[in-house]
């Protein structure tokens, strides 16, 4: 039973006035279309109302919108006080209370009120749509219509499809949230849908390396900002948010999944949310904001130590003669013959392996060998972040020559403890990783996961463009050499990724 969503007649019903619900209603107002708002709690909706219209009133005031608009979009709002009043909606979206329970009765209440090809959706972020449409006697017009909050800023909704959403309900939702100006991706009902399922590997696995005492949480924002290219790094991110939100989302994902190891969360995550480290909202998280801003990272002074030669592993040959062209411009004499002298830095290349695994195979003086990851240009561009990372006997001396090394042309040098897969390495890896299993278990299409994962989540890259850039075969050759390492089948590539880097084909690549 299609619905005409650009018809001027179109009527949507928010149930839920609280932030998200004040946000669908604001674009939907926007977009010409009528809106009900109705809330459980005295007054809510009639607030809900006057919130938006100053909303409006602001943007109107900042040349954002015009005036004839704003007036427009204010008289589309109508405050309705019994559920009753619903009748004439041709969509409702609830947007209350994240309990299984509550949204099972109020759908079940509204199925007596409303017309037989009304569509019924849920704005819900971690429940089972499938669960919620069970309770229904038409769960076949019950869908999810994801936002993301701030909803007029986050210009993505994931459109759910439960076990029994018939295909014009999706349809519908679709075309609703590309009339309110939002992009709009299909997903298959799973735990965390897209978003909150692919973001996984940034935060779980930054977490992880933190509890194995690589680095401390500073460095790896470093690195994810500067040499990985994404906004913010997962501390900061963690803080934004507030633990007491990530947390419990980790967990419940986690169980959801029957504890599948690719999302396992960290006990540092739960002992800090233990202890009130919430992050920005509390004053104090990984960083601590005394006026409201992050107290700025202290200063690290690069080494005055030189090296008297360095020799550069041939393993990768392209990351190599990068390496030499950084050591030569640095006035550091460069040892070409197959094996290195005796005084000489040795400076391996490593693709998901560690310092000090690199060092064992190729037969190399754990005392004089550093690692320097090279897959995101750290090797060669100048003015960005390196990362070196040295095997648990490299002498203090050869460290600081080698960061003295890569910091001679303005760098910024992150040095870490031995770690498979440096720190930018295994995060990107757990991403892409990640974000083919979504595609694998065809949760969404390669494009729309992508799209979603851009939008929702602020990365420079969705997970599968991100894979194609770094290459499949290398990523490949990352997880497969930490599963090696860890023994952990967090690790274990998927199946995606697997056969399209053997065959060497877009990750993006749809199937016929």
């Amino acid at each position: 039973m299609p619905i005409d969503i650009q018809s001027s007649s179109l009527c949507l019903g928010i149930v839920g006035t609280g932030a998200m619900g004040r946000g669908i209603a604001q674009i939907a107002a926007q977009a010409g279309i009528r809106v009900l708002l109705f809330d459980a709690l005295h007054g809510a909706a009639a607030g809900a109302r006057e919130t938006v219209t100053d909303t409006l009133a602001k943007l109107a005031d900042k040349g954002k919108i015009s005036a004839a608009a704003l007036a427009a979009a204010a008289a589309k709002l109508q405050v309705v006080t019994r559920l009753d009043e619903l009748a004439s909606a041709q969509i409702i979206v609830e947007a209350i209370v994240e309990n299984l329970d509550v949204k099972k009765q109020l759908f079940q209440h509204l199925e007596d009120i409303i017309a037989a090809d009304c569509i019924l959706a849920t704005n819900t972020s971690s429940l089972s749509v499938t669960s919620i449409a069970a309770a229904c006697k038409r769960p076949e017009r019950v869908g999810g219509f994801h936002f993301f909050n701030p909803v007029p800023l986050m210009k993505i909704v994931e459109v759910i499809d439960g076990l029994l959403t018939a295909p014009w309900v999706s349809a519908a939702l679709l075309d609703l949230g590309r009339r309110i100006g939002h992009t709009a991706v299909r997903a298959r009902d799973t735990p965390g849908f897209i978003v909150n399922h692919a973001g996984r590997g940034f935060v779980t696995e930054a977490l992880r390396i933190l509890g194995e005492g690589i680095t401390d949480f500073r460095e790896i924002d470093g690195i994810m900002r500067e040499a990985a290219g994404f906004r913010m790094g997962p501390f900061e991110l963690l803080d934004l948010t507030g633990l007491d939100v990530s947390q419990p989302v980790m967990e419940s994902i986690y169980r959801q999944y029957y504890e599948e190891p690719r999302y396992r969360p960290s006990a540092l995550g739960a002992q800090r949310l233990a202890g009130g480290l919430l992050g920005r909202k509390t004053g104090r998280g990984f960083y601590n904001y005394p006026d409201g801003a992050p107290e700025p990272a202290p200063a690290t002074a690069v080494p005055n130590t030189r090296a008297s030669s360095v020799w550069v592993s041939q393993t990768h040959a392209e990351w190599a003669d990068k390496v030499r062209g950084i050591a030569v411009e640095a006035g550091i004499a460069v040892e070409t013959g197959p094996t290195p002298g005796e005084d000489a830095l040795c400076v391996v290349t490593p693709l998901g392996a560690d310092a000090t695994t690199s060092c064992v195979a190729q037969g190399l003086d754990p005392r004089r060998t550093v690692a320097l990851d090279c897959l995101l240009g750290g090797g060669g561009g100048k003015n960005t972040r390196r990362t070196l990372m040295t095997t648990p006997l490299t002498a203090t001396a050869m460290r600081d020559a080698a960061h003295a090394l890569f910091a001679a042309d303005g760098s910024a040098v992150s040095v870490i403890h031995d770690s498979a897969g440096f720190v930018a390495q295994r995060i990107l890896a757990c991403i892409v990783n990640i974000g083919c299993d979504i595609a694998q278990q065809r949760v969404a299409s390669p494009a729309d996961i992508d799209r979603a994962v851009i939008l929702g989540l602020g990365y420079p890259r969705g997970p599968l463009a991100f894979g194609d850039a770094l290459g499949a075969r290398r990523v490949l050759a990352i997880l497969e050499a930490m599963q090696d390492f860890y023994g952990d089948p967090r690790y274990r590539p998927s199946p995606w990724l697997k056969r399209r880097a053997l065959l060497g084909v877009s990750l993006l690549a749809e199937e016929a």
